[in-house]
């Protein structure tokens, strides 16, 4: 058995146990942070709306500028920041509490401002890997980091249900800012020197954002994956505002169940990450990005497709979660590639642009979901929601993308989009 390259890279091993404690850091708050507005300050479901939004609305406004101090400043640095300034927001909830000043203002200005903080470190993590590791084990650094994504979705949710139950949801949310410090000192020990940030005679953040927004068009590769997401986010859209409807309102399917069906999910996730490496390796960068593309949009139609007794429904919705299998082989293809073709000095801002395209169009299509559902119907907007997400897979198809065996070279990355 082949030894694996990454082990004897301590500096990458300190990125990975920092963002490793960061992604799990950012579930508990997804999780914590409502439940103290739940159950603590009993919010109603329109406070509850404007929590959820408060975070979102955030990444939304300010997603871009984050991708451009990204490549102003040294990453490093911006990763220990934004863990330090997550601490520090999270923080206030405890200290509110004991000190019997909590309230819904608060809790909105905190889950704005953690928002901010996590895609300026996601944003930076993701532009710092090929500073830190050589470009042959690029994918390889990726899908350790997908691997840490999976295992936080999979156990941060359950960890902050616990700590609530056991020390309060306020005092969970202290024990989530610990571990924001502990991700600080973690990427605080990496010691290897990161390049200079290249800086222009002149700069100006508007340039610099549309720079970065020109480059991710003008890319043959990037165009391709951007359009892909946006299509596939908006149509995703669909299912994250009618999901619940259709099991519940439709199916009749009970909570626990539920639960269990989605944890599954989770579970067929972190599988995928297991093998999404050798899948790879076996079949080459771009036909394992298409082919897991066209194979999560298939199995979006067993949702939908769920009917009859209970029984015969959770077996729809169980093999419909069996599409996460190939997000990691997606998300660990689409990062690599984008890591490959994008420019050093503009990657913070291309990966900002991505990730606000796909972040900023899947409210959008979840709003024009639940509109077409009261005219249509739930089941068959969520089937037309399947046909959507499936066919932008043919963006890439019809793309440089299905050549791929390798990453792009080096050489045709550095002048790539650029004009």
């Amino acid at each position: 058995m082949l030894r694996d390259p990454l082990w004897s890279q301590p500096d990458f091993l300190k990125l990975w146990t920092g963002q490793a404690i960061s992604q799990i850091g950012s579930r508990i708050t997804r999780t914590a942070l409502p439940l103290v507005a739940v159950m603590i300050l009993g919010a109603t479901p329109f406070q509850m709306g404007l929590l959820s939004g408060a975070s979102a609305l955030s990444v939304l406004l300010f997603g871009l500028f984050a991708g451009a101090w990204a490549d102003r400043l040294r990453r490093r640095p911006l990763l220990i920041a934004a863990d330090l300034g997550r601490a520090a927001v999270l923080l206030a909830v405890p200290v509110a509490a004991m000190r019997h000043q909590l309230g819904m203002p608060l809790l909105y200005a905190v889950a704005a401002a953690a928002g901010l903080f996590t895609v300026l470190f996601d944003v930076s993590y993701q532009a710092y890997v090929p500073s830190l590791v050589e470009r042959e084990n690029i994918l390889q650094a990726n899908a350790r980091l997908a691997l840490s994504e999976s295992v936080a979705e999979v156990s941060g949710p359950g960890l902050a249900g616990v700590l609530v139950q056991a020390l309060t949801a306020p005092i969970a949310i202290a024990f989530d800012a610990a571990s924001f410090l502990v991700s600080a000192l973690s990427v605080a020990a990496v010691r290897k020197p990161e390049p200079a940030p290249e800086r222009s005679a002149e700069q100006h953040m508007g340039r610099e954002i549309a720079e970065g927004l020109r480059t991710s068009w003008r890319d043959p590769y990037l165009r391709a994956m951007a359009l892909r997401s946006g299509q596939g986010a908006f149509f995703m859209g669909f299912f994250g505002s009618l999901y619940m409807l259709f099991v519940v309102g439709v199916l009749h399917i009970p909570p626990a169940t539920i639960g269990v069906i989605i944890a599954a999910g989770g579970a067929f996730a972190l599988a995928g990450t297991a093998v999404a490496e050798r899948v790879v390796g076996r079949f080459g960068v771009g036909p394992t990005f298409i082919g897991a593309a066209v194979f999560s949009g298939i199995t979006a139609f067993l949702h939908p497709m769920a009917h009859g007794s209970l029984p015969l429904c959770c077996v729809f919705l169980a093999a419909g979660q069996i599409g996460d299998l190939a997000w990691p082989a997606i998300n660990i293809t689409e990062m690599s590639l984008r890591q490959s073709v994008a420019p050093p000095q503009l990657l913070g801002r291309v990966n900002s642009a991505m990730n606000l395209l796909f972040n900023g169009i899947i409210p959008v299509g979840a709003f024009a979901g639940g509109a077409l559902a009261g005219i249509i119907g739930v089941r068959t907007t969520m089937l037309l929601g399947a046909g959507g997400y499936l066919l932008s897979s043919l963006w890439l198809v019809f793309s440089p993308v299905r050549h791929l065996r390798e990453l792009p070279a080096a050489t045709n990355s550095a002048t790539s989009g650029v004009t």
